[in-house]
């Protein structure tokens, strides 16, 4: 948890409700997610499973929902003093790469490549002529 907590912003990606509950679903009831980032809501998840959960940041709408299906929304001065050695907690982390810069990465234009250029808009003058278009000759 340490480590993480030194990790840099990107590093540290938030956690919608939806994907806690399917990370937990399965889990122990006495298990604590323990989350070094942000946790927020998702309003596509109708009902909200009890958890117990662990995280630097919680939503507003987030902590509320928890806390009303019957579970727990704690800091990590509290998961210190109920479990200090760690046991039966699970470490979990948001998605690193769904930020919008990923899509950027790699080499846009090259063929089999899906990294997204960065243009002006996506109109029909941008990026749209002879070498990335078949019907206007452009072979692989």
């Amino acid at each position: 948890v340490l480590k993480r907590m030194c990790m840099s912003k990107t590093n540290t990606p938030p956690v919608s409700l939806s994907q806690l509950s399917v990370q937990l679903r399965g889990k122990n009831e006495e298990q604590i997610a323990v989350i070094v980032g942000n946790v927020l809501n998702d309003p596509r998840l109708l009902d909200v499973p009890a958890m117990k959960v662990c995280a630097l940041k919680f939503s507003d709408v987030a902590r509320t929902r928890i806390v009303k299906a019957g579970g727990e929304a704690i800091t990590f001065d509290e998961l210190a003093r109920r479990r200090p050695t760690g046991k039966n907690t699970v470490l979990l982390r948001g998605k690193r790469f769904a930020r919008e810069t990923c899509k950027h990465f790699g080499a846009p234009g090259i063929p089999g490549s899906h990294a997204k250029p960065y243009i002006r808009s996506k109109g029909r003058k941008f990026e749209r002529a002879r070498g990335r278009r078949a019907s206007r000759g452009f072979k692989v």
